[in-house]
Parts: structure tokens; C-alpha cells; sequence
């Protein structure tokens, strides 16, 4: 066994456990409550830079021969997903002081990193697990109102169910292939054979539980809304990103064809329509941003429809965006000591009068989640319906656009709320905290380079 060929392709993996067992070193040490939160920070931004310089190296390597292998297709995804955790951890240091709460944030991140450098279903099981188990614990670890309780166990027996799926589709895989490989399920894709097929429907249907792509997405409105607002974030961009590169490295560059061309495009189309339309009637920020994020998740699958190159595009581009424009409007957003009344959308009017640089934060997100140009959204959502447009899928194209258009009045809805009505007298009030302010500048930053250089970066995927 070459143990620099593993330290070196699991290096953001190693920093993220050795972040985990200082942590948890340093209490036990000491006999007493921690705060892990300097530790998680340097950690976390350690594996990003760690990921990112086996990007720019160009480093491959395969440690655990069919299981595990880095190359520069898997070393961007992590320096990105890790990059993205590095602020939510930023605006959660008033929320959170315990060990507990950054020890299972890395524990998550560490799963999401084994997601996207497995080659086989069991290492790809176990990435999955790692990631969302931690995260059932992150719903209820504030506990700052009564349904927090309710949202962590929904969410519980439902990950549950699509764990259950997601090992029965993998038996069924395996009867067919006699392989445990990855690589085996494009080829599924393509056979007309029931047991294959089969297997591939209970795949994709545990992914999109995990994503909560319609009608596999009750949990996610209370789980979001229950848990506190820096859990929020971490499940709307590292979960959602974490499960969007499972299908990614599931799906491969394989076409999809019929049957399973159908059911790709038409439950995410739904999920697009039905996620913006329920999202009109929300008065929580965050249950809204819950069912924005149905609707997102119908953009990324809808963009498996495309080939192989188009899709590896398109869905590492708008998980950047899209992320970058979640924890932006989280880090933005006025916090205050009654959780339940502060996340309710009236607790936003009149925000620009009171703060208006987390009004003007906020809104940058809104109109970049909508996709309007000539924010980072627009170009991610070009990229996923031109990719559709050009696998000849013209009629989803065009019913995707115009299902998107339907989120248009909630996003700006919120944007009236904070600049044109009047101030909610229980809106919480003074400064806006420092780290919040630092996470959304290192939101804001590449945003904005992503609005002016966006060849810049689809040249690189």
C-alpha cells in the first residue's frame, strides 16, 4: 500500500479529520465545554486549499483502486463545496459555541468529500450517509422553537426511506452487472432489461428524496424552517450540492433515453413549477428559501438530460452560483433573539432604511436565485436549458422556462418588502454583526467576478 499516494489524494479528507479529532482532543483535554469554531474555520479552509491545489496540479491518483480516485474532475467540486462551507461556519459562531456543532459539520463535509471521489456504490453509500447523518443531529441541535423536534424526525424517517432505496436499487444493479462499480449504471441506462432498469429508477428516486425533488419533498420546508438559520444555509448549498454530484458521478456522461429520459424531465419540471408555486405563499423566509430550493433542484436534474460534457458544466456552474447566493442572503439576513418571529418575511420591511447594506446583500441573492441577468443565476440557468435545448428536448426547454418564470414574484416580492414598505416595529435592530458582514463579503467577491468572467470559469470545468 503507497501511503503518500493516500495522504496525498486524501488531503482535504485528512484535514477535515484532523480538525474533527482536535476538536473533540481539545475537550476532553481540557474537562470541560470547547469552543470549536477558530478550529473548524482553519480546518475547513485548509482541506478547501488543500482541494484546490490538486486542481491546479493537476494531481490523479487512485489509492483505493476502484473505490476512490482524485483527479482534477474531483479535486473543483471539493475546493468548492469546502470554499462554500467556510462562510456558513463564519454566521454560525452566534448560534453555536459547542464542539458538538463543528465537530458534525466537518463529519458532514467529509462525507460530501467521499461523494465525489467514490468509483463505487458502496464508497458512494457511505459519502452519503456521512453527510446527511451528521445533519440530522444539526436540525435539532438549536433548538430555537417547538417544531425543531417534528422537522429533525421527518427529515430522519425520510432519509431513512431513501437510504432504503438507494441499497435496494444498488442490489438490483448488482444482480444484473455482477459489478458493485459505478460504472455500471450508465450501462444500466442504456439496457432495456427491467431488473437494470429497475435498479436505475431506485437510484434516481433516492437521489431525489435526498434533494427533495417533488413529490419527494415533504421533508424539506419544515426541516429548513425548524432548524436554525446557519443549518438552513448548510443544507441549501453543501447537502443540495453534496447529492447533485452524486447523480453527477452516478449519471456519468452516459445519454439518457427512455424510459428514464421521462423520468428526469418530467418530476424535476414539476418540482420547478410546484417549488416556486408553493413558495408564493410562504410568510417564513425560511420555508420560502425550502421551496426555492425544490425548484432549483428541478433546474440540476433537469440538466442531466443534456451530454455528458454540457451536464458536467452546467451543474458544477449553477451549484457555485446557486450556493454563493444562498449563504449571501443567510450571512445578510438580520438575526435576532425570537428566532420564530425573525424569520417571518415581515420582519424584512423596511430593512433598507435599517440596514441597508444587508438590504442591498440580500437582494443581490434574490435577483440572482430568480435568474435575472446579468447576475451569476442567469448564466447557470443559460447553461442548463441550452444544454437541454441542445440534447433536442425543446418542449421541456421551454415548459423549464416558463416554470421559472413563476419564482419571479416571490424573489422580487421579498425586495419590495425591504425597500419599499414601511419598517416592521419587531424587526430586530442595531449593528450588523462582523463575521456576517465577512461571510458576505466572501460571497459577494466571487459573485461578482462570476457576473463580469463567467467564461473564465465554464472554460475550467
Amino acid at each position: 500500500m503507497n501511503w503518500q499516494l493516500i495522504l496525498t489524494s486524501m488531503l482535504p479528507e485528512h484535514l477535515l479529520l484532523a480538525g474533527m479529532l482536535a476538536i473533540l482532543g481539545l475537550e476532553i483535554k481540557s474537562g470541560r465545554p470547547r469552543d470549536g469554531f477558530a478550529l473548524a474555520v482553519l480546518f475547513t479552509t485548509a482541506a478547501a486549499v488543500a482541494a484546490f491545489w490538486l486542481y491546479a496540479t493537476g494531481f490523479t491518483g487512485a489509492p483505493f483502486l476502484h473505490h476512490f480516485s482524485v483527479g482534477p474532475v474531483a479535486s473543483l467540486p471539493k475546493a468548492v463545496l469546502l470554499a462554500l462551507a467556510v462562510p456558513v461556519l463564519l454566521i454560525s459562531r452566534d448560534d453555536f459555541a459547542e464542539t458538538p456543532y463543528y465537530t458534525l459539520v466537518l463529519a458532514s463535509l467529509y462525507g460530501a468529500c467521499l461523494i465525489i471521489s467514490s468509483d463505487s456504490f458502496p464508497t458512494l453509500f457511505l459519502g452519503i450517509e456521512i453527510m446527511s447523518l451528521p445533519v440530522y443531529a444539526l436540525v435539532l441541535l438549536g433548538l430555537m422553537r417547538a417544531q425543531s423536534v417534528e422537522a429533525a424526525l421527518k427529515y430522519l424517517v425520510l432519509g431513512g426511506a431513501a437510504t432504503a432505496t438507494l441499497l435496494m436499487g444498488i442490489a438490483f444493479l448488482y444482480g444484473w452487472s455482477g459489478s458493485l462499480s459505478i460504472s455500471a449504471f450508465p450501462f444500466a441506462l442504456a439496457s432495456g432489461d427491467p431488473l437494470a432498469l429497475a435498479g436505475v429508477a431506485l437510484v434516481t428516486a433516492a437521489l431525489f428524496l435526498k434533494a427533495a425533488v417533488v413529490p419527494f419533498h415533504a421533508w424539506a420546508p419544515d426541516a429548513y424552517e425548524g432548524a436554525s438559520a446557519p443549518v438552513t444555509a448548510y443544507m441549501a448549498t453543501i447537502i443540495k450540492a453534496g447529492v447533485l454530484l452524486a447523480a453527477l458521478r452516478v449519471f456519468g456522461t452516459m445519454p439518457v433515453v427512455a424510459p428514464v429520459a421521462g423520468l428526469i424531465a418530467v418530476l424535476p419540471l414539476v418540482s420547478m413549477a410546484w417549488g416556486n408555486l408553493a413558495a408564493i405563499r410562504q410568510t417564513s423566509f425560511r420555508r420560502m428559501i425550502a421551496y426555492s430550493s425544490i425548484a432549483h433542484a428541478g433546474y440540476l436534474f433537469y440538466a442531466l438530460l443534456g451530454d455528458g460534457r454540457g451536464r458536467w458544466e452546467a451543474i458544477v456552474f449553477y451549484l457555485i452560483a446557486y450556493g454563493l447566493m444562498n449563504v449571501l442572503a443567510f450571512a445578510a439576513l438580520p438575526r435576532g433573539a425570537d428566532d420564530e418571529r425573525q424569520d417571518r418575511l415581515d420582519a424584512l420591511k423596511g430593512l433598507y432604511y435599517r440596514r441597508p447594506f444587508a438590504a442591498i446583500m440580500i437582494a443581490i441573492a434574490m435577483l440572482s436565485l430568480a435568474g435575472l441577468p446579468p447576475l451569476p443565476g442567469f448564466a447557470a440557468k443559460f447553461l442548463v436549458f441550452k444544454n437541454v435545448l441542445a440534447a433536442g428536448y425543446t418542449g421541456y426547454a421551454v415548459a423549464g422556462l416558463v416554470a421559472s418564470y413563476l419564482g419571479l414574484y416571490f424573489y422580487l416580492r421579498v425586495i419590495q418588502y425591504m425597500f419599499m414598505a414601511e419598517q416592521e416595529p419587531t424587526a430586530a435592530r442595531g449593528a450588523p454583526r462582523r463575521l456576517a458582514v465577512i461571510a458576505s463579503v466572501l460571497c459577494l467577491v466571487p459573485a461578482i467576478l462570476l457576473t463580469f468572467f463567467p467564461g473564465w470559469l465554464i472554460d475550467r470545468l
